[in-house]
Parts: structure tokens; sequence; C-alpha cells
């Protein structure tokens, strides 16, 4: 036990009882600090625990909240179909908001702007998945790469098996990301919880309704990396739409049964 220099000077004028006292004073105090350091460690962590714990629950709502929206809208649309045919109609869905595209072609003989829009889509490698935004710039993107990637519309299903399976983001600074695997909710919130976004199911919800901070989202998740589908592709060099079935272009919800292979 190390002893300051003055204590010993001290020593030499004391008896042997004040120097025991000195030194079951200099114990007593070590004691005090090490309990007083010890119950600000334990308060901190309860802190921690009760802010969790908070986190944990708010979370839970919300998937509540959500599912209860996912089942809503499937029953309004079942509703609006179901009057449509009564009445001889057809019910047309509303437009889209996300596509899911992928990359079938590589970098051999592609033309630069096809380079650049696949750099801009963050569509580096083949078998490379992202979800985007559908606008006009982006209708126009995808008509300049169309003949080289597969889209279409993913379902609830297919967002959430993309993200708890195939599921990576961000990780470290700016400019210098690491490519992380989502394996808990802390390293979303530490991230998102400015956007009020501090789960999985949160990024779900913004993913598939195209929210209100869908493009925070979708940058701090890294493009999927799929495996090539099982059973393998048709004719990349047909599209999906023309006469001999291929595989570019827009599949609408056939994407789904693509990317369920792949995943």
């Amino acid at each position: 036990m190390f002893v300051p220099m003055d204590i010993y000077d001290r020593y030499e004028e004391k008896g042997d009882n004040e120097i025991g006292n000195d030194m079951a004073a200099i114990k007593a105090k070590r004691a005090k600090n090490a309990a007083a350091v010890k119950k600000r460690i334990m308060k901190r962590l309860k802190d921690t625990k009760l802010i969790n714990k908070k986190k944990r629950t708010e979370l839970r709502a919300r998937t509540l909240k959500y599912e209860k929206e996912y089942a809503e809208e499937r029953r309004k649309i079942t509703e609006l179909k179901r009057e449509a045919r009564k009445n001889n109609c057809f019910y047309r869905e509303a437009e889209k908001k996300v596509v899911f595209v992928i990359r079938l072609k590589g970098v051999n003989k592609l033309p630069p702007k096809v380079k650049s829009v696949f750099r801009l889509l963050r569509l580096l490698q083949v078998h490379n998945g992202v979800f985007v935004k559908v606008n006009k710039a982006t209708k126009e993107m995808l008509k300049i790469v169309e003949p080289y990637v597969t889209y279409g519309y993913p379902s609830l299903s297919t967002v959430r098996n993309l993200i708890y399976k195939r599921g990576y983001i961000k990780d470290g600074k700016v400019r210098r990301y690491s490519r992380k695997k989502i394996q808990n909710n802390e390293d979303i919130s530490k991230h998102l919880g400015k956007y009020n976004v501090h789960g999985i199911e949160d990024m779900v919800y913004q993913i598939y309704t195209c929210g209100s901070v869908f493009k925070k989202v979708n940058n701090f998740l890294w493009a999927f990396k799929l495996k090539p589908p099982k059973k393998g592709f048709k004719a990349k060099r047909h599209g999906f739409n023309e006469p001999r079935p291929g595989d570019w272009g827009n599949r609408e919800e056939h994407i789904n049964e693509l990317v369920s292979r792949m995943i």
C-alpha cells in the first residue's frame, strides 16, 4: 500500500497509537471514496437499464401499432376490390412508393452513363440490391439502367426478410464506414434515435411505407449482397415482359419470388 512521504515524516514525531489512528483514517477515507464511486456507477447502470427498458416498451408498442396499420391497409384494399367486383369494375391500387432494384450485369461493356447511375444507386456489384424511392428522378435513372437490372414492388415480408436476414449497416465515421451486421437495436438507436427510429421494426416501417425518414434509414443500410437465385435466372439478355420471358426490367409484385430465392 502506498503511503505519502509526509505521513512517514509525521511517523517519526508520533507514537504507535497515533500512527495507527492515521492509518485507520486513510483506510476509512479510501473506503468512503470507493463506496461513493461504486454508488455512482450503480446509479448510472440503473439509469441506463431504465432508459433501455423504456425504449423496449415503446418499441413493442410501436410494433403493435405498425401491425394494426398493415392489417387495416390489407382490409381496406380487400374491401375496395370486393366493391369493384360487385359493380363490374376493376380496382387499381395506388402507385407504389418504393421499389427494390437488383443489379444483374457486371462492369464489362457498360456505357459510362450506366456506370454513373449504378454508382448513384449504390449498385456496385452483381446481385447487389437496394430500396429506391419512386419519383421522377429515380424513374429516369431506372430507364437508363433497365436492361441491366430487375426491380419491382417489395411486400412487407420481403422487406422484413431482407433487413433481418441480409441487413448490414454503416458503422464508424463519415467516409470511413465499415460494414456491420445488424445484431441488436442499440446500434440502430445510436445512429437513428434522433429520428425516433430505435429498432429493426421501425426501419421496416419506414422502408415499407416510404415514411418521413425513409432517406435516412435507407442510407444507413448497406446495399444488400444477395446470392445467385436458386434454379438460376431464365435469360438475362431478355426482358421479363418480352414474348420470350427473361429477367431484366420491371417485375412488379413478382420481385418477391425472386428475392426469396436470393436471400
